[in-house]
Formats: C-alpha cells, structure tokens, sequence
C-alpha cells in the first residue's frame, strides 16, 4: 500500500515565540494553553527520524533543540510546562517528559544529519543519562534514547548504567490468567513497555528479556485488534476485570504500536510484525472502528481522538505527531523488500 509521506505544514503553523504549542482547536493552536516539554520532545524526535529533513523539518528540530536547552535543570531533569509568555511552570522532574526528552536526544544525537543538532543534543543527553525515574513508562521512553549511543565514548557507560537500572524496573511478572501484562490496568502509550524490554534486552545480551517483550507485545497488539483493525485502548484506559471501553482512542497508542512493532521485528527478522505496523497506518486512514480518517490530508493535521460520532476534529501537537510517527515508519516499511 502506497502511504502518503508526512506532511509538516501543519506543525509548522503551531510555532510559537518560545516552542511548539501543545494544543489547537481544529487548525488553530490554542495559544493560551502553552508549551509542554512532552510534545517538544516529539518534535525533535520525528524530526531526527526523518531520512531527508526538509528546511521546515530543520527549523522544527532547532526550536525544540533551544526549548529542550531552556526547560533543563542542572540536575538533568526537565521543567515540562511553560506558559504562553515562556515562563517554565514548576521545577525539574523526571517523570515521561525527562523520558521523552532522552528518547528523542538520543536518537538526534546518533542519527540527525545536522551536526550542529547532533552536538547540541549530545551535550544535553550526557547530562540527563545520570537521572533515574521510579515512573516505568518514564525509564521505558529513556531506554529507547539511551540505547542510541550505546558505543558512543563520552557516554557509552552512562547510557549502558541506564539501560541496566531501567531493565531491573520494567523486568515485572505478568498477572497472567489471560492478562499476559505486568499492570492490572492499560493505560496510555502501553506498548512502549514491551518495546524497551526488547531494547534493553538485546543491549545487555539477555535473551530472557527480549522474549518477554516479545510476549507481552504480542498480547497487547492481538488484545487490540477487532475484526481486521486495531481497536486501541481508549483514554479511560483498561482494566483487567472490567469491561472495555472503546471510545476515545488515542492516536498516541497507536503511534506506539507501530513502533514496537517495527522494532520486534528489527530484533528477530519475523516479517509477520509487519502487520502491526500496517494496521496502525491503516487505523489513520480509516480502517479503525468507526471508519474515518483521523487526520486533514492537506495539512498534515492529526485528530486528537477517535470518538463513537467520529474524529475529535482539534489537531493538537500529540496527536499530529503521532500521525506523522506512523506514516515514517510504515513508509519504511513499503523499502523493504
């Protein structure tokens, strides 16, 4: 199936003076809600994944690069929220933004063709390696950064101690009794769980834990897929004793499927991964449980959620760069041959 490329215009229009703006109601950004390093970090992390950046995608990875630069603490830690007037809100935490920062300062430092990016993000990194978060899903978002430079000599040690520290967290018996998951409930970007236990198992030459990744995506990827299509979790989450709820799905799940997918099957050779990641594309362009297309092909704009009425319409950061997560992924897909 030919995918259509990503298309950035409508990130480009959430620029702000001081970042990228996390929310819009339909095309415009919501202004008044501000910045949030979470969504920063996306930015910089498709951004570096994108084989051929564009002049757009550049300025894109060098906004979020001097926003990333401005919200870290000393410590390595990151004040996640800033106001419209650029004001950072709180002090330095290592909850998912510090995750999500690391993830996506490792991939730009090892792959971003601007050296410049590279060297900026490089210097960050060295810095938040040395933090520790008791947040599964936070040191789940890190692993997938630190893995990155794994072999890089000013931190191979930092990135590697991480790796190890984030394994004796996620490593988790799962309940079992047709739950096959470490948590009684699913909540959100689930399968980046199973996806850094297949990292940092294949970093420290421990079989064991790749498996269980590999198990635990294989539950979660069959547990939401519903007649040919992927059913997601929706933003209630799901309880292992309740009854599903199906509405509103997140394209930020989906997003992370995709990408587990794509890694298990970089790490075993199994093409038959490859279905993952051609449902969670095909769940943007409308083969999803109510049949609609969760983005504006004209401007690149993912919906924020997918509703029993349809498409929630508004096209905030999250949601838009989950589509554009996908899209690069699958588009890779379609080169293999």
């Amino acid at each position: 199936m030919n995918y259509p490329p990503p298309n950035f215009d409508h990130l480009l229009s959430m620029i702000g003076p001081f970042g990228i703006f996390e929310h819009a109601e339909h095309e415009r950004a919501r202004t008044e809600h501000g910045y949030c390093v979470d969504d920063v970090a996306r930015v910089l992390l498709v951004a570096a994944r994108e084989v051929e950046p564009t002049a757009g995608v550049v300025k894109l990875a060098r906004v979020a690069m001097s926003f990333l630069e401005e919200s870290q603490s000393e410590h390595g830690t990151f004040k996640n929220r800033r106001s419209t007037s650029g004001h950072f809100l709180g002090k330095g935490t290592d909850e998912d933004c510090w995750g999500r920062a690391v993830w996506a300062l490792g991939v730009a430092a090892s792959r971003f063709g601007d050296q410049e990016i590279r060297r900026r993000a490089s210097a960050l990194l060295a810095r938040s390696l040395n933090v520790r978060s008791p947040w599964p899903r936070s040191m789940a978002f890190a692993t997938l950064g630190a893995v990155e430079v794994i072999g890089a000599a000013k931190v191979d040690r930092e990135a590697l101690a991480l790796v190890r520290d984030a394994a004796s967290i996620l490593d988790r018996p799962v309940l079992g009794s047709g739950w096959e998951w470490p948590e009684e409930r699913l909540s959100y970007a689930n399968a980046v769980l199973p996806e850094a236990l297949m990292v940092a198992g294949s970093a420290l030459d421990d079989h064991r834990l790749v498996e269980l990744g590999l198990t635990q995506l294989r539950w979660l990827l069959a547990l939401e897929t519903k007649a040919g299509h992927l059913s997601v979790t929706s933003s209630k989450g799901r309880h292992r004793t309740s009854d599903e709820e199906f509405f509103d799905q997140q394209p930020i799940e989906v997003a992370a499927l995709c990408d587990a997918c794509a890694r298990a099957w970089q790490l075993t050779g199994d093409a038959n991964w490859s279905r993952g990641i051609e449902l969670a594309a095909q769940w943007f362009l409308g083969k999803n449980d109510v049949g609609s297309v969760m983005f504006d092909p004209l401007t690149g704009g993912g919906y924020d959620g997918l509703t029993a009425r349809g498409p929630n319409l508004n096209r905030g950061a999250e949601s838009t760069l989950a589509l554009l997560a996908t899209l690069q992924t699958a588009r890779q897909l379609e080169l293999v041959p």
